[in-house]
């Protein structure tokens, strides 16, 4: 019955041969005896990952990306929005967000397996010239996350980048080509208006993109939100405004959440304690620092570092 359906959508049997593919390639590079792999690869800006089980919520920031699963179920939280994304649905990020992220369908029998690859913004706005492709779109994007329908093309397209992993000295060349068109399958997807706003120069978008990226550049320095209004050409009501619905989180709440991270970042992997982790992100006061990280995170500072050392191989 399956072989009769491929005769008669010969698409479906590329679909599924194209995902073969990909659990091929990602069980070979993420294979071990962790539960639990991410592996950046020779590729610029490819990771891949396995699970081999359900994950807890955890905490952290999504970078301008897609996120392309080959097998399992994940599920992202911002705010109070849920994206589910799996084989037929990708996730797509056109600023840094802060978000809430778990797996919920993987098994050592059947691992969660996916790649999520960073996308270029300066790429995405030469290619918008170079395509002649409309830069604007009647159509608003209030949320810098959303869901899209994986297609074939696109499918393929990440069949070959992923493919040069077997051919390390064509990545240099191809990587790129192949990226490339990447990029322009998202722009002429579903949810391609996202990304032309975003890059597209003038639009309250575009603005909030560059804020985003002056936060993550000036997160420990005092926020003054009328100053960064005003660098991004906004009235302070229109820009908070804009800000929260494309984040779902006030400019404040966002630093916060940045410093946080960086936090939890110097402490577990530069080996500071707490103290000195939370001066040098930008906090003046330790005890407000433990009170928001435990907030955040669930447990204070020292006892969420040592429950992750103890999980993470």
């Amino acid at each position: 019955m399956e072989n009769q359906d491929i005769k008669r959508n010969p698409d479906k049997g590329k679909w599924g041969e194209g995902f073969a593919e990909l659990v091929r390639i990602i069980a070979h590079y993420t294979a071990g005896d962790d539960k639990h792999a991410q592996v950046d690869t020779a590729i610029p800006g490819l990771t891949l990952f396995r699970h081999d089980e359900a994950t807890p919520p955890q905490q952290g920031t999504y970078a301008p990306s897609i996120c392309l699963v080959a097998q399992g179920t994940k599920m992202a939280q911002l705010g109070d929005e849920e994206y589910a994304y799996d084989i037929h649905n990708y996730l797509i990020t056109s600023i840094h967000l802060p978000a809430t992220f778990r797996v919920v369908e993987a098994s050592s029998a059947k691992p969660y397996l996916s790649l999520l690859l960073k996308i270029d913004m300066r790429e995405l706005a030469q290619l918008l010239v170079d395509s002649n492709l409309s830069p604007l779109s009647t159509r608003q994007s209030p949320r810098g996350m959303a869901v899209g329908e994986v297609t074939l093309p696109l499918l393929a397209a990440f069949q070959r980048l992923v493919g040069l992993l077997a051919t390390p000295e064509d990545i240099n060349v191809l990587s790129p080509i192949y990226q490339r068109e990447i990029i322009y399958r998202l722009l002429t997807g579903s949810e391609g208006h996202r990304l032309r706003q975003i890059a597209s120069a003038g639009t309250q978008s575009n603005q909030i993109a560059k804020a985003i990226d002056w936060l993550q550049k000036n997160y420990d320095r005092p926020l003054r939100v009328n100053e960064l209004a005003s660098r991004s050409n906004m009235s302070p009501s229109s820009f908070h405004s804009r800000f929260r619905l494309m984040t779902s989180l006030s400019p404040l709440q966002y630093q916060k959440h940045l410093r946080l991270q960086e936090a939890r970042r110097l402490m577990l992997v530069e080996q500071l304690d707490a103290t000195r982790a939370a001066f040098q992100v930008g906090y003046e006061s330790s005890s407000q620092f433990n009170r928001e990280y435990s907030r955040l995170f669930g447990d204070p500072p020292l006892r969420d570092v040592a429950r992750l050392r103890n999980a993470v191989p």
